[in-house]
């Protein structure tokens, strides 16, 4: 019985042993009848994932698909799922429990950093990805206007307007390319624009850019940004005072119609903007009832909507989802996000492509759909104005007849006739000096003097637009200390006292657009978009340990593979007391002998054992059955064990796994593997931190205010000082000049906030 207790304990590891390379055989010997098992037959699955607006969502979801299944022979079928906003880490999760259920189709959440994601997945799984906000990717489907087109809209709108001088009011990066696209369309035209972060702080307080709209004296203003700041940014705008009659507004926002403007429609402000959708269509009162709402309510009579555009395009992609189904089969194949193989949707990237030459006249709310390479068209946007009585549409434009007023158009700025020319004007222009890339001294024999002494890129910047508008300039060295405001004393110091107080014209360098700084100067467009980030050593070669021969198993399988040597060598001391047959005479000349010997002793056994695992012969033979079983299982086993092993010690000498301090802003807080940080001692970056109301931040300023010697004069100093124990705190783009250069150093993790670097220039000096 002992006998046999001890030989299943050796078959259990085995067993162990074979358990992956069985599940992988049972894998593919079944590939063909999984094949089988999703047939063409049943619904096609399509997932939606909501952040927003979920209930909404999920209605309209599911009333596109019925509308749709009425023309199919194949039905949709709707699978919903919830994420919080922003949630990446949840959405990834939520998405492969989809795709493992084998849907043909994703209609993704709002959050443009979860999409991008979640694209990358679907793109590598070739599975169609529907996104409904502004967004750039060639990857996904998106019925939303391109920023070109919408651009295109607003220039024609401004032209009708008259506008020659306003102000852009934009929220964040993304929404720059509605202004390049503006910037292209006007040319050398002299109209005048001045360029405005509102969300600048991003903590949804707006008031400090608002009262600098208020002081500028423009009242022509254009307004671009997502629908979750829009309806804070109007209520803010009425706070501070500046909608009311003396304003004009074109609100650049596809969903204006969906706002509460009660409060605004008797503040005599002309308010004007754009929409895709007409809530008057018979497909969109169908959604309102299912949506519960009451299509004589007064919001509705007065032409505001509660259905968003984000819900429309949902609605629209099902249609378009549905309409290439009549086409080309969909099969429900589960795809698994952890398999690194090749394994994608069957025909997915033909029905991507396909989809994508379809023109779909009916059944959509925003119009016809048909692509131009990756971007939507054959829309018409909605002129629409806000009134007394509601919302009222007073023109439309597309593509084809561009814009179609059906009033008269608005009168220009009181401020029109400003002379704006730069030519033959002289500026002097502060830089800092060494401040690479931005501007550092020209290495020369011969002494130089005036600009041709400096170079770099902020240097090149000037010179190309003094080339375009005709001035000329005089550079000058402004020193490390940027500037600061100080609202309570009113006071500046460092470039911006210089501006202030009419020593210099102009600052150029790695100078951040900031709330506080736009109060006593203007800036220019952001030349360069970037975020604070951490700058740290690359990861270091892991340093070679003396039982690195014991990395090809874990420190199970050495575990077990030692008991099992022990139980093994036990087993044949037992068995071969036990056994007739290993008692041997050892006088072979002594017919009837007084006493046997055993081979099989306690040291014997534990030799054979040994020289059998490390694939060498003894002098030893088993006689008995019992002890030649063990030890035929013993060789067997240990023949797989030493070729695993052997096979994978080479991979594990040769590759070495870099050691890394730290991966993020969390390790930094942690002061993980004892590593300290410092920044910049005056400037925007130790600004951010203090004003910060994030908890981790707040610890980190409070690390930095109590270790000034962390602290540094230049950004060049910090990055000099940069080691295995200390990390710096700079701007993003400055990392990638130095680590491009120094290649011991890089960029560690994402950056901590988005922000621009700009012109700092004297108010109302009329460059933008």
């Amino acid at each position: 019985m002992f006998i046999k207790q001890n030989i299943y304990l050796v078959l259990i590891f085995l067993s162990k042993q074979f358990w992956f390379s069985t599940a992988q055989y049972e894998k593919w010997s079944n590939k063909e009848y999984e094949n089988d098992k999703y047939s063409f037959s049943k619904p096609i699955q399509i997932g939606l994932i909501t952040d927003q607006y979920s209930e909404e969502m999920g209605i309209i979801f599911e009333h596109a698909i019925e509308v749709a299944n009425g023309e199919l022979k194949i039905p949709l079928e709707a699978t919903k799922e919830e994420v919080n906003y922003g949630d990446s880490f949840q959405a990834y999760g939520i998405l492969c429990k989809l795709l493992q259920n084998g849907v043909g189709g994703i209609f993704g959440p709002s959050s443009k950093h979860t999409a991008r994601h979640l694209t990358t997945i679907c793109d590598a799984k070739d599975v169609p990805y529907f996104f409904s906000e502004m967004n750039e990717n060639p990857e996904a489907f998106n019925l939303y206007p391109h920023p070109m087109d919408f651009s295109k809209a607003l220039y024609f709108l401004l032209t009708t307007y008259k506008w020659s001088r306003f102000i852009f009011l934009y929220e964040s990066v993304e929404y720059l390319n509605i202004l390049n696209g503006l910037q292209s369309l006007y040319g050398n035209n002299s109209t005048t624009i001045t360029v405005l972060r509102y969300d600048i702080e991003m903590n949804n307080n707006y008031k400090s850019v608002l009262r600098r709209v208020k002081k500028s004296g423009d009242n022509c203003i254009v307004v671009t940004g997502s629908s979750d700041t829009m309806p804070e940014f109007l209520k803010q705008a009425q706070q501070v005072g500046i909608i009311n009659k003396d304003y004009k507004y074109i609100i650049a926002n596809l969903d204006f119609h969906a706002f509460d403007l009660e409060e605004y429609k008797y503040t005599e402000a002309n308010i004007t903007s754009f929409r895709l959708f007409s809530p008057e269509q018979k497909a969109v009162q169908e959604i309102l009832e299912k949506m519960g709402q009451k299509s004589s309510s007064e919001n509705l009579r007065n032409g505001s909507c509660p259905i968003t555009v984000s819900m429309a395009l949902t609605y629209d992609s099902v249609q378009l989802f549905a309409e290439t189904t009549k086409h080309l089969r969909v099969r429900n194949v589960p795809l698994n996000c952890s398999d690194r193989s090749e394994s994608v949707l069957d025909d997915g990237s033909t029905f991507k492509n396909y989809m994508r030459t379809l023109k779909l006249a009916k059944r959509t709310l925003t119009g016809p759909i048909y692509f131009d390479g990756n971007v939507r068209k054959g829309y018409a946007l909605d002129i629409i104005e806000l009134h007394p009585s509601g919302i009222m549409k007073i023109g439309t434009w597309n593509d084809y007849s561009n814009l179609t007023i059906q009033r008269v158009a608005q009168t220009n700025s009181v401020i029109d006739n400003v002379d704006n020319s730069l030519v033959n004007q002289t500026f002097t222009i502060l830089l800092n000096v060494p401040n690479e890339p931005y501007a550092s001294l020209v290495e020369s024999f011969e002494k130089l003097e005036g600009n041709s002494q400096y170079h770099g890129y902020g240097v090149d910047l000037i010179k190309e637009l003094a080339q375009k508008l005709g001035f000329n300039y005089v550079l000058k060295n402004g020193g490390n200390d940027y500037g600061s405001y100080n609202a309570t004393t009113n006071t500046t110091t460092g470039m911006l006292k210089e501006i202030i107080d009419k020593r210099a014209h102009l600052a150029i360098t790695d100078l951040t657009i900031t709330a506080a700084r736009q109060e006593v100067v203007d800036f220019s467009i952001p030349f360069m978009n970037l975020g604070i980030a951490i700058i740290h050593v690359e990861p270091q070669k892991e340093t070679q340990a003396y039982f690195k021969f014991m990395d090809p198993f874990s420190n199970g399988v050495w575990w077990l593979l030692g008991l099992s040597f022990l139980l093994v060598s036990f087993s044949f001391f037992i068995l071969g007391r036990l056994s007739p047959s290993e008692w041997d005479n050892p006088h072979p000349c002594i017919e009837e002998p007084t006493e046997l010997v055993n081979q099989f002793t306690i040291g014997n056994s534990l030799w054979f054992t040994t020289g059998a695992l490390l694939q060498q012969g003894s002098e030893m033979e088993p006689k008995a059955i019992s002890t030649r079983t063990v030890a035929s299982i013993w060789w067997f086993f240990t023949l797989l064990m030493v070729s695993s092993y052997t096979a994978n010690l080479a991979a594990f000498l040769t590759i070495e796994k870099p050691t890394i301090l730290i991966n993020s802003i969390d390790d930094l807080v942690e002061h993980k593997h004892g590593v300290v940080y410092g920044a910049k001692k005056m400037g925007s970056t130790r600004e951010f931190f203090e004003k910060s109301e994030d908890s981790r931040y707040k610890k980190m300023n409070k690390f930095m205010n109590e270790h000034p010697e962390y602290l540094t004069e230049t950004n060049m100093d910090g990055v000099k000082r940069v080691s295995m124990t200390y990390a710096f705190l700079m701007e993003s783009t400055s990392i990638e000049y130095h680590t491009m250069r120094m290649c011991n150093l890089s960029k560690i993790g994402n950056t901590l906030d988005e922000k621009g670097y700009g012109i700092a220039m004297r108010k109302k000096l009329g460059i933008s």
